[in-house]
């Protein structure tokens, strides 16, 4: 019988690791697979630890540890010929194995990872955010450059392979890792007819605007890891373009010319129309569309201020968690 070994780092997750746990068991069950459970907690001040051990998992107590150091000690323990991460508040679906299994069989792909969802209580934002990255279920399956470690499942020789996560990032790990997998010859995909439920969505504007800009502090560590790159500097480079149109219309306010200020507010709000347009236009929906194009607005502005910090060695202290 083949074995996995599910790695889930923590912090203070007590409301979901007994579902995200439970749920790993059952799809591990339903794909006829030993299953090991290894929770890698970050110094919980909860009942995380706990619960984790009642669920039978092994449970690492690493306080101090970045995200990749996390994983990479719970890979060290793992004695699964299968290696999957997961993050503490991810649900996996019951049939989340077994067809995976198959398509890695078939020679179809090598590093595997489902399309999230948001349960039907997510606020409209967090519910929008996330469904910008799902694909309409005609659209099964597709080959990607990078996958997020939200869920990953691998067989071990290619963790083995890429040396695991760099342990110095303090986000964007998951995307420097799998980049080096598909470097590598790994074939990466995503799968949307099996989707994950996300139950850690941001539960208001003060979280959700936290964690991008926590996420958005990563492009600078990621070009010094893998070099110049206009793939990765894109984003922050448009970011800043938008402060700049922000700077122009205050200028431009300020000197009288209230017709060149409307201009320039127009144009910062057209780079956040075309991201929404081209990620919402697989679903038809125009109030995705809009909702998206406001999130967009917020988030250019939060990716300038973090890529300009991140320059100015601004570290945001954030514990890792799944």
């Amino acid at each position: 019988m083949s074995r996995i070994s599910i790695i889930i780092p923590m912090f203070n997750e007590a409301r979901h690791i007994g579902r995200t746990l439970l749920a790993a068991q059952k799809a591990a069950h339903a794909a006829d697979v030993e299953c090991e459970l290894i929770v890698v907690d970050n110094g919980s001040s909860d009942d995380g630890p706990h619960i984790a051990r009642q669920f039978g998992a092994q449970v690492l107590v690493l306080p101090g540890l970045l995200i990749g150091a996390l994983r990479n000690r719970g890979a060290l323990l793992a004695s699964g010929e299968w290696i999957a991460f997961i993050d503490a508040d991810v649900e996996m679906p019951e049939d989340w194995l077994k067809p995976l299994f198959e398509l890695q069989a078939e020679g179809q792909a090598d590093v595997f990872g489902l399309d999230l969802h948001t349960p039907a209580a997510a606020p409209w934002y967090a519910a929008a955010w996330q469904r910008r990255t799902l694909r309409p279920s005609s659209q099964s399956s597709h080959p990607v450059d990078w996958l997020p470690s939200s869920n990953l499942l691998m067989r071990r020789r290619w963790f083995d392979k890429v040396g695991g996560f760099d342990e110095h990032l303090r986000t964007g790990e998951d995307k420097e890792f799998t980049l080096r997998l598909r470097d590598n010859g790994a074939v990466l995909l995503s799968i949307n007819n099996h989707v994950a439920l996300h139950w850690g969505y941001e539960m208001n504007w003060r979280e959700w605007m936290g964690k991008e800009m926590w996420r958005q502090g990563s492009h600078l560590q990621l070009l010094r890891t893998h070099g110049f790159s206009l793939r990765l500097l894109r984003f922050p480079l448009l970011s800043i373009a938008v402060w700049i149109l922000d700077f122009l219309a205050i200028s431009a306010l300020l000197d009288g010319f209230p017709h060149h200020a409307a201009t320039m507010v127009a144009l910062t709000l057209l780079p956040g129309l075309v991201l929404s347009v081209r990620q919402s236009i697989k679903h038809r929906d125009i109030g995705l569309t809009l909702q998206l194009w406001g999130l967009h607005w917020v988030r250019l502005h939060l990716a300038g201020a973090a890529f300009i910090l991140s320059l100015c060695h601004w570290n945001a202290r954030r514990p890792a968690r799944g």
